[in-house]
């Protein structure tokens, strides 16, 4: 059974990224006869918009989605994601750190997404002098190889962790979870098995796979979206001010994301339902761009 997922966080409203996304994973789903889920991504309650989780709810009705069961919040699962870390600490793969951000920063260098951990803490039997009392973070320790893997519209891609990315954050200082284990705690316990989502989540993939096998879960199949982005080249998100979805031009909006993932122009319909119904018919995961394109 195909299992996939839509997964937004609550940080802000949807957007036009948002909207391809919700599109290409519903349609990948229901072109496969598979389920369709919707999840929360709401661990970080100090960046979240009030209301935005019940918004986002609102507008995918709006737009026609309909998912399988009912609607999952991360933060209701706090036990899964403490159950999955202290399975790793019983095993020693995941280690405190007292470092502060800016002390490792101080002494690390660059990699494939921001600066690579220097493995301060990797060998302490006990915590630093200067530490006394502080509240520690937990790395996962990571391995000196490459992890591959083939993306369905990317094709192969690879880091070498220790190299790439260093010992990653599982829980921060500050007592909230890290979306690293979060969302490969979720998947698992969802039994997802494909994930359709952006381009900008293909560096964090290597470090998802190296947790699932610490933890025991199975891969998904990866397929990542290219990035829409503004005429600066930058990503539409949240932090570039994408305007959020007009609930007054549904059809007009769902026809220009239809044509990014180019599937044939629909004929003319009574309801945004009959768009998606069009776009499931139509799916070819192989006809989907790689590269990021011009929202405008």
């Amino acid at each position: 059974m195909y299992i996939g997922r839509f997964a937004p966080s609550p940080t802000g409203l949807l957007h036009i990224g948002s909207l391809l996304t919700a599109l290409a994973s519903y349609a990948d789903a229901r072109a496969s006869g598979g389920r369709w889920l919707v999840r929360m991504e709401d661990l970080d309650p100090p960046r979240e918009m009030p209301g935005a989780a019940a918004h986002i709810l609102h507008t995918l009705e709006a737009f026609g989605f309909e998912w399988d069961g009912k609607v999952a919040y991360q933060s209701r699962r706090h036990a899964l994601y403490r159950a999955a870390l202290e399975s790793l600490q019983q095993r020693r793969l995941a280690y405190p750190c007292y470092c502060s951000r800016k002390q490792w920063h101080a002494h690390a260098r660059q990699g494939a997404d921001g600066f690579v951990y220097n493995g301060a803490c990797s060998r302490l039997t006990a915590p630093p002098p200067q530490a006394a009392g502080r509240i520690p973070a937990w790395r996962l320790r990571v391995p000196d190889e490459t992890i591959a893997f083939t993306d369905g519209i990317v094709g192969r891609y690879a880091q070498n962790l220790a190299r790439d990315i260093g010992d990653f954050v599982l829980l921060r200082a500050d007592g909230l979870w890290a979306y690293q284990l979060a969302v490969v705690a979720d998947d698992a316990a969802q039994s997802v098995t494909h994930i359709v989502r952006g381009q900008d989540l293909l560096v964090s993939t290597p470090r998802q796979i190296w947790l699932q096998r610490c933890l025991g879960h199975p891969t998904p199949h990866y397929a990542h979206l290219p990035l829409l982005t503004n005429a600066a080249g930058q990503k539409w998100s949240k932090q570039t001010l994408a305007p959020a979805l007009d609930l007054q031009r549904k059809e007009a909006l769902l026809r220009q994301v239809m044509g990014y993932l180019k599937l044939p122009p629909a004929p003319e319909v009574d309801k945004p339902q009959a768009l998606l119904d069009w776009a499931v018919q139509h799916w070819r995961l192989d006809r989907v761009p790689a590269q990021a394109m011009v929202a405008e």
